[in-house]
């Protein structure tokens, strides 16, 4: 079967294209250059697409509008002293996002008859992102049979997130048993050469490899 996966070169969404492959899926990738400030994030996606052997394109999209710390540069990314996360939607929100990137994917996966589009949202350990929640895909998998020539005709596309209930340890453990190339995953909001360790993306992953007992591949 074929699938699209949105891959943006972090620890997740690599997983997530490493579990599909080993479902069996014949994976077409999808990276985005949506002018983000961590753009060593996309050299990451295809350096990892190449490892795996998977088709890639990259969508390049302008957002003008953003009013977002990962695509404004004049708005700092937060850091956490204190390595606790915030409750509230963080600046680091780019609005609308995933709905913009599964569009994409639906209309790709729909010019080629693709039967799933993979995406390595995570609902446990994540930084209170809207478009990271279960019943928000469940809503956009509507939109997918609803707004769609092959929807109406009762071919459906299906939106797989088998990361939306594991924590970061877990989906660290899935990498490892699936042999994901950690080193070369990106995670960092900042556009620097090495991980700031400060970021909500950062903490996220070194907590994860903490609870683990590992270091990470990248350091």
């Amino acid at each position: 079967m074929k699938a699209i996966v949105l891959l943006s070169g972090g620890l997740d969404s690599t997983t997530t294209l490493y579990w599909a492959k080993y479902k069996g899926y014949k994976c077409s990738c999808l990276i985005f250059d949506y002018g983000q400030r961590h753009k060593r994030e996309i050299n990451s996606a295809i350096k990892i697409a190449k490892i795996a052997k998977c088709k890639y394109d990259i969508v390049k999209i302008k957002l003008p509008w953003s009013k977002s710390a990962l695509t404004n540069k004049r708005i700092n990314i937060p850091k956490r002293k204190s390595g606790v996360l915030s409750s509230e939607i963080p600046i680091t929100y780019v609005s609308a996002r995933n709905t913009i990137f599964l569009s994409f994917a639906l209309s790709y996966a729909e010019s080629i008859k693709a039967s799933v589009v993979l995406i390595g949202a995570n609902a446990i350990d994540y930084s209170g992102y809207p478009d990271c929640r279960p019943e928000y895909y469940k809503a956009y998998e509507k939109v997918y049979k609803l707004g769609t020539k092959c929807g109406i005709e009762g071919t459906k596309i299906k939106i797989v997130t088998p990361l939306i209930n594991k924590t970061k340890s877990q989906i660290i453990k899935l990498a490892l048993k699936l042999n994901v190339p950690i080193k070369w995953t990106w995670s960092c909001y900042t556009g620097e050469k090495i991980p700031c360790g400060k970021c909500d993306s950062c903490l996220l992953r070194m907590k994860g490899f903490k609870e683990v007992n590992i270091l990470d591949e990248i350091n």
